[in-house]
């Protein structure tokens, strides 16, 4: 299975044609209709269904499909970290980062990381804790900035200083409004958005000291903003890091007793890096020994 063809393949599910597809990769219909042929063959698998102006994936071209992403974004991402010299401190770290204050403090790492080797970039993919170990493991991102309760034997760390306060955010008119914390006989019997992230909802049912089936949920979220538009438009209250946005007519509400978390940037250990993440993490670790960090 050969990368032209992955390559091939990924044009025709987005093209969901076979002339657009031929025509966008400069080369004939029947050659394209060949090779798709000979990967359906090779893999022993359906890949398409066909109508009358469309093909579409089977489940196998979905599975394939992503597949060949991955493997396509790897084979670049490796091209890139072979590529440079390795007298020169160049190339780019990928980064997995939730939606934390600690990306603050990060941020002013990466600062004057790059000040130091300014032919370094920093790819920031944002995403839940699940998605950004899942790439980690795959190789997709060097590290990540995550939950410290995570499965910390697998990876080496630094642990931010940044505390992470957790609370509800609500409409400035609602009821709560006027709290200074959030109790949680307050909230059982209330409309809440939460975070899909598995980890999020344990610890917040062991606040509630419920589970989660009994909770009133009215939706789940990934990102923070999408749930403060849910918020504002009376969806419920959701369940969140106090963050630095000020979104407009709502307001953060702390929850009793100082339901905090702390974050650790973590990566892999014994992995052959590139030199610009090796630089990166002697930095970041010299950083912690000299300042406590």
């Amino acid at each position: 299975m050969e990368l032209r063809i992955l390559k091939y393949f990924l044009m025709v599910a987005k093209e969901e044609n076979i002339t657009k597809a031929a025509k966008s990769l400069f080369i004939t219909q029947p050659t394209l209709s060949r090779q798709l042929a000979q990967l359906e063959e090779e893999l022993g698998v359906k890949l398409f269904t066909r109508s009358n102006h469309k093909i579409l994936l089977t489940e196998d071209g979905k599975f394939l499909q992503r597949r060949a992403r991955e493997i396509l974004y790897l084979t670049e991402k490796t091209k890139k970290e072979l590529s440079y010299d390795n007298e020169i401190v160049a190339g780019e770290i990928s980064i997995g980062c939730g939606e934390f204050l600690g990306m603050n403090e990060l941020s002013k790492l990466l600062s004057e990381f790059q000040e130091k080797y300014p032919n370094v970039k920093f790819d920031i993919y944002s995403g839940t804790a699940e998605d950004i170990i899942y790439r980690i493991e795959h190789g997709f991102l060097d590290m990540g900035l995550v939950f410290d309760y995570i499965n910390k034997e697998k990876y080496k760390f630094i642990r931010l200083k940044q505390i992470e306060e957790w609370g509800l955010l609500v409409r400035k008119d609602h009821k709560l409004a006027s709290n200074k914390f959030i109790y949680p006989e307050e909230i059982k019997k209330e409309s809440v958005i939460i975070s899909k992230n598995k980890l999020i909802q344990n610890e917040f049912t062991n606040w509630m000291g419920i589970p989660m089936e009994k909770l009133n949920v009215g939706a789940t979220f990934t990102l923070v903003y999408n749930a403060a538009m849910m918020v504002k438009n009376g969806m419920g209250m959701a369940v969140c890091l106090k963050l630095e946005n000020n979104f407009e007519d709502l307001k953060f509400i702390p929850f009793y007793k100082a339901a905090i978390s702390k974050t650790i940037l973590a990566w892999k250990p014994c992995l052959k890096y590139s030199v610009a993440t090796e630089k990166f993490i002697k930095f970041i670790e010299k950083k912690r020994n000299a300042t406590n960090f």
